[in-house]
């Protein structure tokens, strides 16, 4: 199976957004010792401080499922309730 390539975009409302940031930090080193992630990469705009990307790409979906449902993602979601204005996600396959 190809590799799965997500794209996540979260918005900070804007006065949460050093919240935010302080909370996605945390995500990044343990989710690049989880078995099948190739790369797992948090960018911040630089015209609009509260908009974050994560670009990622993992060995399957399956253990990017195993990922999604991990206690570090719940935690960062608890902690962040209420922080977040906007979230999307895309599931990716690369073409070229």
């Amino acid at each position: 199976m190809t590799k799965l390539t997500i794209v996540a975009n979260i918005h900070a409302n804007p006065e949460k957004t050093d919240l935010v940031k302080s909370e996605l930090e945390k995500l990044v080193a343990i989710t690049r010792a989880e078995s099948g992630c190739i790369n797992y990469d948090l960018h911040q705009d630089n015209s609009n401080p509260a908009h974050f990307m994560f670009f990622e790409n993992w060995e399957t979906r399956e253990l990017w499922q195993t990922h999604m449902n991990a206690p570090h993602l719940a935690a960062y979601t608890k902690a962040t309730e209420g922080a977040v204005a906007e979230f999307t996600l895309n599931e990716m396959t690369q073409i070229a």
